[in-house]
């Protein structure tokens, strides 16, 4: 076989198994940040889930205050008319 043609399909070998590492490498790179990228939304969505969980115990703690406030108030106004 002629030597040019030898030489020829090594560099074809080579560059075939250095693209397909390339391509591997960067793959795996992908999916690692993927992954980082997934930890990072599950933590934000865990937070504004937190939140909304909060925002309706104090809507549910401010609707009491009110109720308690006019409660006493009624209390007060009928002291008033006793006394």
């Amino acid at each position: 076989m002629n030597p040019e043609i030898i030489v020829s399909l090594l560099s074809l070998a080579g560059t075939f198994i250095g693209s397909l590492a390339g391509i591997l490498t960067a793959n795996k790179l992908t999916n690692y940040r993927i992954s980082q990228l997934e930890k990072r939304v599950n933590k934000h969505n865990n937070l504004i889930e937190r939140t909304y969980g909060l925002e309706q115990k104090y809507a549910v703690l401010e609707n009491r205050q009110r109720v308690s406030e006019h409660r006493l108030s009624d209390l007060e106004h009928e002291r008033g008319h006793e006394g």
